[in-house]
């Protein structure tokens, strides 16, 4: 299928999708590509208003998560709560527990704390690989990015050609405030992950993840000890097209 895919194929879902509502635009999308338009949460705010459209509006879209085995007890928690409140199921991937045991027997179980590389591999272990496993075979993946999340992708467009894991992806929420968002949340009544009334932004694993203090970047949070310039984990990469 990523064989009928490229940029010039995201170009024109931008154009086709442009003025429509977000439910209007994931029914089209599903509509294209039947069986193979997926959405992956990881239970934050943004998460839950995309789990909800979907659920609400029952769209045919599969929905997966990435349990890395070193999430939060909240996030657990909140994956739960969503499941019992949308009567629904959520597929989990998961490392693979051999390459994950050689990296912890090498490095130790904290290794990511000593070098960028060591942090870079670890989370190629518990969220990019299994990342790839989720994808393939889809033609969509629908994702909760902001502008607001990071200087990175402040320049992203709606729809766009993920080079790196050969899918187009769409990100409804895009151009949504943190307001917005929230207000969507207490609105609906939906659940929602409580480490957001305590300061945490952007939630990710629990070694990894801090509250952020005021007047701070939206992914200060995360890997905290390493400087801005490494703040993504290798999920939202932006490999740029070969010919």
């Amino acid at each position: 299928m990523s064989a009928q895919l490229n940029s010039h194929t995201a170009t024109g879902l931008q154009q086709e999708l442009n003025g429509l509502s977000i439910e209007a635009s994931i029914a089209q999308l599903t509509s294209l590509y039947p069986g193979a338009v997926t959405f992956s949460t990881s239970f934050s705010y943004e998460d839950q208003v995309i789990t909800d459209i979907i659920q609400t509006h029952a769209l045919p879209v599969s929905i997966f998560t990435l349990d890395t085995g070193r999430l939060f007890p909240e996030t657990y928690s909140t994956w739960s709560r969503t499941l019992e409140f949308y009567k629904t199921s959520i597929k989990a991937y998961y490392p693979d527990a051999d390459i994950l045991a050689e990296y912890i027997a090498s490095h130790g179980p904290n290794a990511f704390y000593d070098s960028p590389e060591l942090r870079s591999a670890c989370c190629t272990i518990r969220k990019v690989l299994p990342l790839k496993k989720a994808l393939a075979g889809n033609a969509i993946w629908i994702t909760g990015l902001r502008a607001e999340h990071s200087h990175a992708r402040q320049d992203l467009t709606t729809v766009e050609w993920d080079a790196t894991n050969q899918i187009i992806k769409y990100h409804p929420l895009l151009h949504w405030t943190t307001d917005e968002v929230k207000e969507y949340i207490h609105q609906k009544a939906i659940p929602y992950n409580p480490l957001h009334d305590k300061g945490f932004v952007s939630i990710g694993c629990a070694p990894c993840t801090r509250a952020i203090k005021p007047g701070e970047d939206f992914r200060a949070g995360r890997w905290w000890w390493e400087d801005n310039s490494k703040k993504e984990c290798g999920l939202h990469s932006h490999e740029t097209e070969k010919n």
